[in-house]
């Protein structure tokens, strides 16, 4: 027995050391274990927990609307696809960038920049296409389980829907800028947050911006979400009510299309409400369409625009002045009753030329318009008339004149970059050339030539005051603000700028020549004429080079940087005007031909909303 018990005791103190040595193995695996998870692969699995956590997620607001004064929506927001990625979730990279240039048809590199122009950002989603289109979203959600990082979005998304109607009014939106982000207004902005950067875009940002909301998400480590913990809901950007009537601003923007077979006409026009100065109207050609610009124009398109010789990005309307031609003959004669340097009775002898000193300067109508009073100087537009009598004048009382009408200043319109245009004195050639005024220069300056500039905006102001009874009113472009849901948050009233030199009778005598420019017959106008609606205007060709350049030329043998500037002011009704129409096309040769029909167009639907026709009107397209 006890034999027995002695063999029993090296086997079993055998067992023992074999499960004290299991036990060691263990705890050396979990050990070998706890060094692999928190040292050797400690910071990777940190990441990963890392993502495997709450995030908190910015809900863009949607951008405010922008509508007509009839309600009617120009700009808004609709819901667009995102496709963005995760940086800290990607695994890899280069495999995923292949994978989804094939699924949204781009190249990987391009997809992958626009990763490395977001910064530092690791764990906040990054948008690399902003739009995608519902087929590259098919694709892409297809194979999202197998492209860890990759996460598609709804985001609101700027829209205008007439394209590139208003464009300039309108103005653009892009990511803020860094020098932008330096400066006190954007000092809650962040880089990648969207901003109006031209137009009302830019002079509304801070009631058509909105408010960010959040949403606290867990997330995997692929950064998908998988459960939402809670939520705060963006406040939409307020409403802008603009004073623009949508459809006077079709009907000018299709009157600037080409005829077939022509050149596209440039050029700008802007129509005005006589009493309160509201914008019904405000074009600028050439134009672009202010969509290209959400979610960032392409450097291709930039360039296109950027480099175009004919400037699209430029607003006719406001930022370009030129010489405002024979419409200038209103303000003059309107100077020269009451100065009393003429009466209504006082005739001058037009034989197609005028002799001032050693200089002969001609009429536009060669054989002359024989023997003329200001009615029918300015339904003819004679300028012998006003050469004659312009410089008995002067141009310092011109320049009086034309300045109380508003012109030479901007208009006050609430868009940046508005030119002040330019009312040449003897004062501003001694300071500006250090020569003397010569009289001859009177002589141009009385047909609109010469040192005058004028902006169509301001042209539309001054024959605005022509027929309110002498008030140069403010444009006006903005009626009133509301909050998303449409509470009042601000109205905005017609402002009075000043009051023209001008007593009813002579103001009326001026308006009585206006009308018959376009309803008397040999009126240079006829082509504004809209059936039912008397209308009166005054045209304008403004030279751009010496007639000896072009002389013996026909019109479409003119190289186009040669041709004559087109201008036509309107105003309707004529008996009692309520509407002003200003056009201009840049190298329209005649403003008879090409800016009359433009303003017409618009008078037309003007007169058809009033009630008072069908808007046709008679003639040839513009």
């Amino acid at each position: 027995m006890q034999s027995s018990l002695g063999g029993s005791e090296p086997r079993l103190e055998g067992r023992l050391r074999l499960a004290g040595g299991f036990v060691l193995l263990v705890f050396a695996i979990f050990g070998l274990r706890l060094f692999q998870l928190q040292v050797v692969e400690g910071d990777e699995l940190r990441r990963r927990s890392e993502e495997n956590s709450i995030r908190t997620l910015r809900l863009q607001a949607p951008r405010g609307e922008i509508l007509d004064r009839e309600g009617r929506v120009l700009a808004t927001t609709r819901p667009a696809w995102e496709l963005q990625v995760v940086p800290s979730a990607l695994d890899q990279p280069e495999r995923t960038w292949a994978v989804l240039g094939e699924l949204v048809a781009e190249e990987p590199t391009v997809l992958s920049a626009r990763l490395d122009g977001a910064g530092g950002v690791r764990h906040r989603p990054v948008s690399i296409v902003d739009d995608l289109d519902f087929d590259s979203l098919s694709r892409v959600e297809t194979h999202r389980h197998a492209l860890p990082g990759v996460v598609t979005d709804v985001q609101p998304r700027r829209h205008y829907l007439e394209g590139s109607l208003a464009a300039h009014l309108l103005g653009t939106i892009g990511e803020v800028r860094p020098a932008q982000l330096a400066q006190e207004r954007f000092g809650d902005y962040a880089p990648g947050d969207v901003v109006g950067q031209t137009g009302l875009e830019s002079l509304l940002e801070s009631h058509l911006r909105g408010s960010d909301g959040g949403r606290n998400v867990v997330v995997d480590v692929a950064g998908r979400v998988v459960e939402v913990l809670d939520e705060v809901q963006p406040v939409p950007g307020g409403r802008a009510v603009l004073t623009l009537d949508l459809d006077l601003q079709r009907a000018a923007e299709a009157a600037f299309e080409p005829a077939e077979g022509q050149d596209p006409p440039m050029g700008a026009l802007v129509a005005l409400d006589v009493h309160s100065g509201d914008v019904l109207a405000l074009v600028s050609r050439p134009a672009y369409d202010p969509n290209r610009f959400v979610g960032g124009i392409d450097a291709e398109s930039w360039k296109a625009l950027t480099e175009d010789e004919w400037k699209p990005l430029q607003n006719r309307a406001i930022q370009t002045h030129y010489p405002p031609g024979s419409t200038h003959k209103a303000i003059v004669g309107l100077a020269l009753l009451e100065a009393g340097t003429v009466t209504p009775e006082t005739t001058a002898y037009c034989p197609g030329f005028f002799r001032h000193g050693r200089r002969t300067y001609r009429c536009w109508k060669r054989s002359g318009h024989g023997t003329v009073d200001l009615h029918d100087a300015l339904k003819e537009s004679c300028d012998v008339y006003f050469y004659t009598y312009g410089v008995q004048l002067g141009i310092d009382r011109i320049a009086e004149f034309a300045r109380s009408f508003g012109l030479g200043r901007p208009t006050g319109m609430a868009l940046p970059g508005e030119a002040p245009g330019l009312v040449p004195t003897s004062d501003w050639k001694a300071r500006r050339f250090g020569e003397p005024w010569y009289p001859g220069e009177t002589v141009s300056a009385s047909i609109g030539q010469g040192y005058n500039l004028y902006t169509t905006a301001q042209l539309a102001v001054s024959y605005a005051a022509l027929g309110n009874g002498g008030k140069v009113m403010k444009p006006r472009l903005l009626i009133r603000l509301e909050s998303h849901d449409g509470e009042l948050l601000e109205q905005r009233s017609p402002e009075l700028l000043s009051r023209i030199q001008g007593s009813p009778e002579n103001l009326q005598r001026v308006l009585s020549g206006l009308t018959a420019v376009v309803e008397e017959q040999g009126g240079t106008g006829g082509r504004a004429r809209v059936p039912g609606l008397r209308v009166a205007g005054k045209t304008g060709t403004a030279q751009v080079v010496r007639l000896t350049t072009v002389e013996g030329l026909e019109d479409e043998e003119i190289p186009i940087r040669f041709r004559d500037h087109a201008w036509f002011g309107a105003l309707a009704p004529a008996e009692a005007p309520r509407i002003v129409v200003a056009a201009f096309v840049e190298h329209g040769l005649h403003g008879s031909s090409a800016a009359a029909p433009i303003a017409r167009a618009v008078l037309a639907v003007w007169h058809e909303k009033q009630g008072g026709g069908t808007g046709q009107v008679a003639g040839a397209k513009p």
